[in-house]
């Protein structure tokens, strides 16, 4: 999406397990988790906001992008879990298609 150059990005993912090993020697408990949801469920949720005014506020230019851009996304994440999955600060990973029983599929 444009929000860093590349060097910038590979900084970070050099960065951040070095910063979480800092923060966890220091005492802070960090907890990483990451809502899964399928392409197909996160565009049934976009839709639905888009076409609800109740809802609508949640729903922002970043997402709509995104909607076509999933699978660059989706790469994104395996390098940042590759990357920033350390043994100091494990990624929980929820898999959330239904947001009422988060865990369930």
């Amino acid at each position: 999406m444009g929000f860093c150059t590349q060097d910038e990005y590979h900084r970070f993912l050099h960065q951040c397990p070095i910063f979480e090993r800092m923060l966890v020697e220091d005492g802070v408990l960090l907890c990483k988790y990451w809502f899964s949801v399928s392409d197909v469920e996160q565009e049934r949720r976009f839709l639905a906001r888009r076409d609800d005014p109740m809802r609508r506020w949640k729903l922002s230019p970043m997402d709509l992008e995104s909607i076509t851009r999933w699978e660059d996304y989706s790469r994104a994440k395996d390098e940042m879990f590759v990357h920033t999955d350390i043994p100091e600060a494990r990624w929980h990973v929820v898999e959330s298609e239904d947001k009422r029983r988060p865990g369930s599929t």
